[in-house]
């Protein structure tokens, strides 16, 4: 009687991973037609809609994507250095970043903080959740390897700039310059940019129109890092001055 249950449980469980990795196969997204299409959506602008929705309160939202050479060339530069000084060099994964997180943390005696890199963001930006579950951290990381192996660095770059959210209902770059300075993205200085940048940490509270302490603090280091990494020129596809 309880070899029945045995194999019948077996075979339970049997059909049921196979349901699940049926599902992910079905649903999983087509990484490399990104190459040359830009994202209807994305997994975070749906969650604030549903979340406006839930609350009964307009959707408002803010997004309007454009080219690469339609963003400014400091924004580019002011977003690698606060987010992924090694984004050009890496192939999706940061060890460095990884190390320096666990430094952080025993040295803080604190949990340790996201490493992620821009390609781990904008996997995690365009299809997953917030959430640290290992099952979501797993889809990520196949997900980045995905976006290394079918876009360029500019391309992965490009989209990771037009989804990023840059404050309650603000998302991509243009919409941000717009918002905020009153100019499309191309116009931005460096100054601008780096405040920008400075934002992508905590959106919600950290931005252009509340500028808090520890926000232009942050913001002024963010200047320092673009002006000691002279090879972010290049690696954008700028002229140094």
């Amino acid at each position: 009687m309880a070899k029945k249950w045995l194999l019948r449980l077996a075979v339970g469980l049997s059909a049921a991973l196979f349901l699940a990795v049926a599902y992910q196969a079905a649903t999983w997204p087509d990484v490399a037609i990104l190459a040359r299409q830009t994202p209807k959506t994305t997994a975070f602008i749906e969650r604030y809609k549903e979340a406006r929705r839930r609350e009964g309160k307009p959707v408002a939202l803010r997004w309007q994507p454009v080219p690469y050479e339609q963003i400014s060339v400091h924004l580019k530069r002011a977003v690698v250095a606060a987010e992924d000084l090694e984004f050009f060099s890496h192939r999706g994964f940061s060890t460095a970043e990884m190390r320096k997180a666990l430094e952080d943390a025993v040295r803080n005696r604190k949990p340790p903080r996201g490493a992620s890199t821009i390609t781990q963001q904008l996997a995690k930006n365009l299809w997953l959740s917030p959430s640290r579950n290992p099952l979501r951290k797993l889809k990520e990381a196949i997900l980045t390897m995905q976006l290394e192996k079918h876009l360029s660095k500019r391309r992965i770059l490009e989209l990771y700039l037009n989804v990023v959210e840059f404050g309650p209902g603000i998302y991509g770059v243009e919409a941000a310059a717009r918002y905020y300075f009153g100019k499309p993205a191309a116009e931005l200085d460096e100054h601008e940019a780096a405040l920008l940048a400075a934002s992508l940490p905590r959106p919600r509270t950290w931005n252009p129109h509340n500028r808090t302490r520890s926000y232009l603090r942050y913001a002024a280091e963010i200047e320092g890092r673009m002006a000691r990494a002279t090879f972010l020129w290049r690696a954008v596809g700028a002229v140094p001055p």
